[in-house]
């Protein structure tokens, strides 16, 4: 199968290393240190569960004059949705798809202005992978693919990607209800990623302190009756699955989100929180604990701001 990553950070890189060695015909899109360091020497994995690999496969900045792909795995963050959209517009035959794996519930709608109706599949990523140094990718837990078409339909590039991920022991499952699936991530990823970022603290600090598992669980609350007003309803019993998330999860886990924040990265609260909030007044729900949270973490939107690096 012939995949453009278009994206190759931590998300990005290691599920389109464990595709190009499985033999799959991957070509990567990345920038910078990263692009240079994966030209010249390869791209490496160091996988904590996996062990170490590397793979040999085409890495570009610009996708012009290459050969329309059968599917783009789009890993871009929330923020360069819009611009990564436009770039990938070149690789697109009559019949590629555009599967995005990024954090959010808006995604799908700002690819599908760009790249047409018809093309976006919509899937969520359970993994922790950043990028260790340039052209070398580090892998922490998980590894987990769910996706779909956006109307529930099983496409043939759709079970062609299945297959190609089984090939590659990429953990994969096909979603009937994307929304569903986009929002059982969501109502879970917006909590925890806040907690960890606003606290910098673990999930085993988070959940043993009566103080932050209450802050934890009003925020769960918050997002499970924006996911009913949604039209993807998760059930009554979503805050305490997605608190036994936490519970389950090692006492050293954070989130993407704090590992941005702690090293001076843009962050993707809008898409989160920020959408959070955003949705709520839409439909006349309050929010006031996401509201919190995204005001305490906004300064930080664009890395520390000036008096913090003074």
């Amino acid at each position: 199968m012939r995949i453009v990553v278009m994206g190759s950070g931590g998300t990005g890189g290691f599920f389109g290393a464990k595709l190009a060695r499985a033999s799959e015909d991957v070509t990567f899109v990345a920038r910078g240190a990263h692009l240079e360091a994966i030209r010249t020497r390869r791209l490496r994995v160091r996988s904590a569960p996996d062990g170490e690999w590397v793979v040999k496969a085409p890495v570009v900045d610009r996708l012009d004059g290459l050969a329309p792909a059968d599917l783009v795995l789009f890993c871009v963050k929330s923020f360069d949705t819009e611009s990564a959209g436009r770039a990938i517009v070149p690789v697109l035959g009559p019949d590629t798809g555009v599967l995005s794996i990024q954090n959010g519930v808006d995604n799908e709608e700002k690819l599908e202005d760009i790249v047409g109706t018809g093309r976006v599949l919509g899937g969520i990523a359970q993994v922790f992978a950043t990028i260790e140094s340039p052209g070398v990718i580090q892998h922490t837990l998980l590894g987990r693919i769910q996706f779909g078409e956006m109307d529930g339909h099983e496409s043939p590039r759709a079970r062609a990607f299945l297959e190609a991920c089984g090939r590659a022991q990429i953990p994969c499952e096909l979603s009937k209800d994307v929304l569903r699936t986009l929002w059982g991530k969501y109502v879970y990823l917006v909590a925890h990623a806040g907690m960890t970022a606003l606290t910098r603290c673990p999930a085993g600090v988070i959940r043993a302190l009566p103080e932050t598992r209450r802050l934890y669980r009003l925020l769960l609350e918050e997002m499970s009756a924006l996911a009913r007003a949604a039209g993807a309803d998760l059930g009554p019993g979503i805050v305490d699955t997605c608190l036994g998330y936490l519970d389950a999860l090692g006492a050293g886990g954070y989130s993407s989100l704090h590992y941005d924040l702690m090293h001076g990265k843009r962050l993707e609260i809008d898409a989160l929180q920020g959408h959070a909030v955003r949705l709520g007044e839409r439909y006349g729900i309050p929010t006031p604990t996401l509201f919190a949270v995204y005001a305490a973490l906004r300064p930080y939107l664009d890395g520390p701001p000036a008096a913090v690096k003074a």
